[in-house]
């Protein structure tokens, strides 16, 4: 810092009675690089080399050194609360301070969002969380802002600020800021009602990650589609040189990530001293340029330092000489800029030790005043896990299909092409993208052939109907296609993705399982993401082999907070994916491969607003000797299996669940109890299938009723062949469910 003041800045008082949050303070107190700044110590000098440009003025330096103090004081009172149980985990934010009250100068509220990371309490501190807030967290507080207590403390998020929902995973964030920045654009060339104000062209996406996060597949991923669309997002790296033991030098080739991205096109790459102040503040500010004048994404590498271990968890000096955590302890953030504004004339010392007396009373009533507060009622653990407002299991999603007079029966392709046209015109929120979905990426390809429209052609046409800002295919990557539409759906769209194939859906998981699935469980219902995932799966093709030929409905059902649908006829994927477009949760949507384009299973189209309720099963065919459950393409065979034995007196009730999560168990147990015999049929494995949940709640709940043993048919242990043979003896025929249905029949 200059010994001469910026854009007129003045001398005095360093912030003293200003409004707003409180609270600050040291590390944890007796480690080494934990200890606070004791009064007697001397100020290290400041470093006379300056940049060129102006700085951050008096009353900025006034905001950012505030902030400072207070997510120092915090981490210190937070440290001292875990040592005496009234925390039940503790990270610190010590040594990145500066970094993160230099990024929120330039965050504009109402008008920016940011994704945070666990050491960004100073930007969580000037962007409104307040010290009692992340008290609230430390001590497991319903009143915590961020979840009401269902996550650990320093997942910075509020509603009202910037600050977007952010789980413990490493390095997921970075898409869901890629998806924001994405609709934020969207929504200024397509304004809608009620989510105009998220419609700003100078909108920037702030996301923030360690120097670790940066080895994840999907901070690359975020950077290539941010790169590829010019996308208005600002990668914040705090590069402290370790993840939790790892160094840098054993995480990121060449051992910094700036050198490694600066061949991503349009992209500003900025390197610089995070615990300098002002260098982190003049990095901040050229980035968050860059990013608003449209001409793409801007990534700044900021250099700064961890003091202590990683969390509470962990130890340093187990792995970390003294002499480096001694010269961190030199590097000290909030002593530079002390010393600076000493330097330049903006505060004395007495002024601010004074301040950090004031502070760290706040800090301390704040702790007194969080602790106090209630924790959770324990049953509220099942609340949010779904809308409370909107429920497609409900009558409401109950619409009659209005069949055009003369109507030709379309296949399932068709139908859902149909549903999709439908509700890309009732709603400009609904976005359709994935892999291949467009009909050409290329204006003139568009002009010129027929179109693609998914390998399976379902989306074929709507791309040339709805333009490509509403309809467009992305990069091969099933991270980015979730990861991204999560952000989306957060701030207010409703993307429809497709994942070309259930067996490619993988790189996809995290994001499915860690973050679409439990986000409005997290973030105690402030946030959701209703997004629409369809994705064909299954075997029967013919060839499909190994990878075109899975089935794994168990690992999605078994999610809380992600309905799951297969259905097994054309008219009831209509009616079941305009639930799922309309519902405000997300949906994994099957589409069974096999039943894509089968005679049988037509239906005239059902009209603009036909829909059915998730968790209603359909009764296929009635009889009252054996019930047999099933879905998605077993549903056929076993109507061909019940007619085969019915010419032997056996009469075979069979049960289309067409909703996995939730099921229809009312039905099951209403059939089970008048035929008293159960059989289940699935695709899956039949080892841990989804199929066998629901043999054991039959054996369970109503053993009374049974006159026989469950049974099960299913797929064999293990994969689905590329020859013909191979995949017949290794999927369920109709001759096993005949087999087995005689068995039963017979006990």
């Amino acid at each position: 810092m200059s010994p001469k003041l910026r854009d007129g800045a003045s001398s005095g008082v360093l912030g003293l009675g200003r409004a707003g949050p409180r609270g600050n303070g040291a590390a944890p107190e007796g480690r080494p690089g934990n200890g606070r700044p004791q009064e007697s110590e001397e100020l290290p000098t400041a470093d006379p080399a300056l940049s060129t440009g102006p700085g951050p003025s008096a009353e900025e330096l006034r905001e950012a050194y505030r902030a400072m103090l207070t997510s120092r004081e915090i981490d210190a009172r937070e440290a001292s609360l875990k040592r005496q149980n009234k925390a039940f985990f503790q990270i610190n934010s010590s040594g990145h301070e500066a970094l993160g009250a230099a990024a929120a100068a330039f965050i504009r509220p109402g008008v920016d969002h940011a994704y945070t990371y666990y050491r960004d309490r100073a930007l969580a501190v000037r962007l409104g969380v307040t010290a009692k807030e992340q008290f609230f967290g430390s001590w497991g507080a319903a009143a915590d802002p961020s979840s009401g207590a269902r996550q650990m403390p320093c997942h910075f998020a509020k509603p009202g600020t910037p600050m977007l929902p952010q789980s413990s995973c490493v390095g997921t964030q970075f898409l869901h800021a890629v998806g924001a920045a994405h609709a934020a654009r969207y929504l200024v060339r397509h304004p809608i009602p009620g989510l105009a104000t998220v419609a700003d062209a100078e909108a920037v996406t702030l996301v923030c990650g360690g120097d670790g996060a940066t080895s994840e597949g999907e901070f690359w991923e975020a950077l290539n589609t941010a790169s590829l669309r010019r996308l208005p997002v600002v990668f914040l790296i705090e590069d402290n040189e370790y993840a939790i033991s790892v160094p840098v030098e054993h995480q990121t080739a060449g051992g910094g990530i700036a050198g490694l991205v600066q061949g991503f096109p349009h992209f500003k790459v900025i390197e610089c001293d995070g615990c300098d102040y002002e260098a982190a503040y003049r990095a901040m500010r050229e980035a968050f340029a860059h990013a608003r004048s449209g001409e793409g994404p801007a990534l700044v590498h900021a250099h700064v330092v961890r003091y202590g271990s990683h969390s509470v968890s962990d130890d340093d000096r187990e792995y970390r000489i003294r002499e480096e955590r001694e010269a961190d302890l030199r590097k000290d953030p909030v002593k530079r800029l002390a010393a600076e504004l000493v330097a330049s004339g903006v505060a004395t010392k007495a002024e601010l030790d004074a301040q950090q007396e004031r502070i760290r009373a706040e800090v301390a009533e704040a702790a007194a005043e969080a602790i106090r507060a209630p924790w959770p009622e324990p049953e509220s653990c099942l609340d949010h896990l779904y809308s409370p407002d909107v429920d497609p299991c409900s009558a409401a999603f109950e619409t009659a299909p209005r069949f055009e007079p003369g109507a030709r029966p379309g296949t399932m392709v068709n139908l859902i092409n149909s549903v999709l046209r439908a509700e890309l015109a009732r709603d400009r929120r609904v976005l359709v993208f994935g892999q291949d979905v467009a009909d050409a990426s290329r204006e003139r390809a568009l002009r010129e052939v027929r179109g693609k429209g998914g390998v399976f052609k379902v989306t074929q046409g709507l791309q040339r109907e709805f333009g490509s800002d509403r309809v467009f295919n992305t990069p091969l990557a099933e991270a980015t296609i979730v990861g991204s539409a999560v952000g989306m759906a957060t701030r207010g769209l409703r993307p429809v993705v497709e994942i070309q194939f259930l067996d490619y859906i993988w790189p996809a998981y995290m994001q499915i399982r860690n973050e679409l699935a439990s986000l409005r469980w997290r973030a105690n219902g402030q946030w959701s993401a209703p997004v629409v995932m369809r994705v064909p799966a299954g075997g029967y093709v013919t060839g499909g082999a190994v990878y075109h030929s899975q089935s794994a409905e168990t690992l999605f059902a078994h999610l809380p907070g992600l309905r799951v649908v297969m259905p097994a006829t054309a008219l009831d994927a209509a009616g079941l994916l305009r639930t799922a477009i309309r519902c405000d949760d997300p949906v994994i949507f099957f589409e069974h491969k096999h039943l894509y384009r089968q005679t049988y299973n037509k239906s005239p189209d059902p009209g603009p607003d036909f829909m059915i309720p998730f968790g209603k099963a359909r009764t296929v065919r009635p009889g009252d000797d054996l019930t047999l459950v099933t879905f998605g393409a077993l549903t056929h065979r076993a109507e061909v299996a019940a007619r085969e034995v019915a010419h032997e007196g056996i009469a075979v009730e069979i049960l289309d669940l067409r909703s996995l999560a939730p099921y229809d168990w009312e039905a099951i147990a209403e059939s089970v109890r008048r035929t008293n015999r159960a059989l289940v049929a699935y695709e899956e494995s039949r080892s841990f299938g989804y199929g066998a949940e629901i043999a054991a709640r039959i054996a369970d709940e109503l053993f009374d009723d049974l006159d026989a043993p469950v049974r099960r048919v299913a797929a064999r242990d293990a994969w689905v062949g590329y020859c013909p043979s191979l995949e017949r003896a290794m999927l369920p025929q109709r001759e096993d469910l005949v087999r087995e249905i005689r068995r039963l029949a017979e006990y």
